[in-house]
């Protein structure tokens, strides 16, 4: 197994403030990189903002800011976002930094000769997307991410001679080599691959961006393609095309794990890995692919108006409750509601009246019966469900493997009831008893690092004074004033 893992999540457009969408991202994204810190791997996690999209200078002109204050607005608050969710980022990369700039430049000049060629094109374009669309992959003449009409654009781009890995491609997904998670997602991007890889543009005229992006090398012309640009920053961040630090990060030694949504696993699965071979480079080990986050059924989205601030529900609940809806409530591979009727009962009956209340009778019993200090000894042994689980990326099914153990040890308590052995001849049980459930939070709280970093630290530390006492509420009743009655 390879010591080091780079997990990165894709990078938002910040046309707009981000919503809870991304959220679910950062998050996934977060478990992954804690729980292999956890288990002894080191680990580098990068995030950041993808700065130099056409609609990003849309969105400016209609609010009468420059593109540069719109996109440094929106980036500061999605570096606030990982603040507010507790997020472990060992880097947050902005693609108009000038490091970035110089490895797109570098990168663009290593592509194989003849990869890269002029060509008129005219075709449907999604500025929503930022991509062109065959009519086939329309739903009803409609861009099926914004459903909304595409527009026809002609113009004289470079393209990627896409077309000259198709077997490449394909025998780098099959194998398993380049390996896309779930095994469902892996199967569209298979039948995408094999229906003919197509050549695609790789830049955008420059005076149609007025003037913003990253200039194509000998070519003022013309500017990157927002997500050829976009995905470079899985090297810029480590720092390619400033000497040569970034290997360290960027190897075949290197376990390589991208977190995206399903609306960009073309970009990841297939661009990216082809550009990479043209460029010489290392590729992906894993793309692990989720799905939206739906209100009512339908993608949430900045665009289509019915986007979800994550700010609001953390300032309401915390950040954890937050993290565990989103990896409780939201399969991790399919398309999920948000809800905050939903989220409100997950913290009254989960968290709440669940680890809450657990946490707060053993640590209640241990104050009376004076139980003094708890011996912490290592690092507990792991449930072997939440173990195969995360290990799959499957969230929900790791937190499910934890709360299992919470039911249990409330059962458990209910039917010891410790409370009657409060008396000479029962103490030596009790304190038994107490001894076996200190041991079962110490191993929640170590596994729960991952999930729910605050309130497993917030465990540790009632676990690791010089005596057991009961501390303040872990999840605190909500009154109406928080939306919860």
């Amino acid at each position: 197994m390879n010591r080091r893992i780079y997990v990165t999540t894709s990078i938002p457009y910040v046309n707009a403030a981000p919503h809870v969408g991304f959220a679910l991202e950062l998050v996934q994204a977060d478990v992954v990189a804690r729980f292999r810190r956890l288990c002894g791997r080191e680990v580098r996690f990068q995030t950041g903002t993808d700065e130099n999209a056409i609609k990003n200078v849309q969105a400016a002109a209609l609010q009468g800011l420059t593109t540069q204050q719109l996109v440094d607005r929106h980036s500061q608050r999605y570096r606030e976002l990982l603040t507010a969710l507790n997020i472990s980022a060992d880097c947050f990369i902005r693609t108009t930094e000038a490091r970035h700039r110089q490895a797109v430049q570098k990168f663009w000049q290593s592509l194989r000769p003849g990869d890269v060629y002029p060509k008129t094109y005219r075709g449907l374009y999604c500025t929503g997307c930022e991509d062109f669309y065959q009519e086939s992959e329309l739903v009803d003449g409609l861009c099926p991410d914004h459903a909304k009409p595409p527009v026809e654009v002609a113009e004289e781009n470079y393209f990627f001679r896409l077309s000259a890995y198709q077997r490449q491609i394909e025998d780098l997904l099959e194998s398993g080599r380049v390996k896309v998670v779930p095994s469902s997602r892996l199967n569209e991007v298979l039948s995408f691959v094999r229906r003919g890889l197509q050549d695609f543009s790789v830049s955008r005229p420059s005076a149609r961006a007025d003037g913003w992006g990253i200039p194509v090398p000998g070519d003022e012309s013309q500017v990157v393609y927002v997500w050829v640009d976009a995905l470079i920053n899985y090297i810029s961040g480590p720092g390619y095309g400033e000497g040569d630090g970034w290997r360290g990060w960027w190897n075949d030694d290197v376990e390589k794990v991208h977190v995206v949504g399903k609306n960009v696993w073309k970009f990841h699965a297939i661009y990216w890995p082809a550009l990479l071979l043209s460029a010489g480079l290392p590729l992906p080990d894993r793309i692990v692919v989720h799905g939206f986050i739906t209100a009512e059924g339908r993608k949430i989205g900045k665009s289509l108006g019915n986007a979800v601030d994550p700010f609001e529900c953390i300032k309401t609940l915390g950040p954890d409750p937050v993290r565990y809806y989103l990896l409780r409530a939201i399969p991790p591979f399919d398309d999920g509601d948000f809800s905050l009727g939903r989220l409100r009962e997950l913290y009254r009956n989960d968290l709440a009246n669940g680890l809450g209340n657990l946490v707060s009778r053993v640590t209640a019993l241990c104050e009376r019966a004076d139980f003094g200090r708890f011996a912490i000894a290592g690092s507990p042994d792991a449930p072997p469900p939440y173990l195969a689980a995360l290990e799959a990326y499957q969230f929900d099914r790791a937190v499910a493997a934890l709360w299992q153990i919470i039911d249990d040890l409330n059962r458990q308590i209910e039917t010891v009831r410790p409370w009657e052995l409060f008396k000479p001849a029962g103490l030596g049980r009790l304190k038994e008893h107490l001894c076996c459930w200190l041991g079962e939070l110490h191993r929640l709280a170590h596994w729960l690092q991952p999930l729910l970093p605050g309130t497993s630290d917030r465990i540790h530390n009632l676990l690791a004074g010089p005596t057991i006492q009961a501390g303040p509420a872990l999840f605190p009743r909500l009154g109406p004033e928080q939306g919860m009655e």
